[in-house]
């Protein structure tokens, strides 16, 4: 699906963040705003009467399964085909490797906390950003990938995710942060 970002890096939330990525390659940029949710949509696919989820999004599963009054499957996505955007292992990857659940900073290291969380030696980090220091996963969905590329700008050795529940859009917000600390593959400028 066409986006407009570099394939596999971090997802836009302005029409800056595009600017920056795309520049000249576009002819045109339309400027709506930071998107309200950050995270993209959640993909569902319907077999029969069987619901399953493709990629979490702005839309939580629990949201969706109190609506349709059932459950929605998730599918183990170890190995599975890729049916929709965004299930690349390796997507949304900032240039710095990503480390996840981190509870300690390593030398060289951003921190994106969630929550305002006690981070062992935080004052060693190259940078700290909360996705949101009240604790809101609806806040850290919508500020997720312009952290992201406020923390890739910066010369970093790493960074360090602080852990971010996983329920609610917290099921979205991992699911992003994990694929950007997946191996990633042979990297090219193509979109």
């Amino acid at each position: 699906a066409p986006s407009a970002n570099t394939s596999g890096r971090v997802s836009p939330t302005t029409a800056d963040h595009v600017q920056a990525d795309l520049g000249a390659r576009i002819g045109l940029i339309l400027d709506g705003g930071p998107a309200g949710v950050g995270v993209e949509s959640t993909i569902l696919k319907v077999e029969g009467s069987a619901i399953r989820l493709l990629r979490p999004g702005g839309l939580a599963v629990e949201t969706i399964e109190g609506r349709i009054g059932r459950p929605v499957i998730r599918p183990d996505t170890a190995g599975a085909a890729i049916e929709a955007p965004g299930m690349l292992a390796s997507h949304y990857a900032p240039k710095a490797p990503v480390r996840l659940d981190a509870t300690d900073m390593r030398p060289g290291e951003i921190l994106i906390n969630f929550g305002g969380q006690a981070v062992a030696g935080i004052e060693t980090a190259v940078a700290a950003f909360d996705l949101s220091p009240g604790g809101s996963l609806r806040e850290a969905a919508a500020n997720l990938f312009a952290i992201m590329k406020k923390a890739d700008r910066l010369p970093a050795h790493g960074i360090a995710f602080a852990p971010v529940p996983r329920h609610d859009l917290g099921e979205a917000i991992n699911d992003r942060i994990a694929r950007a600390a997946a191996p990633r593959p042979e990297t090219s400028d193509a979109t």
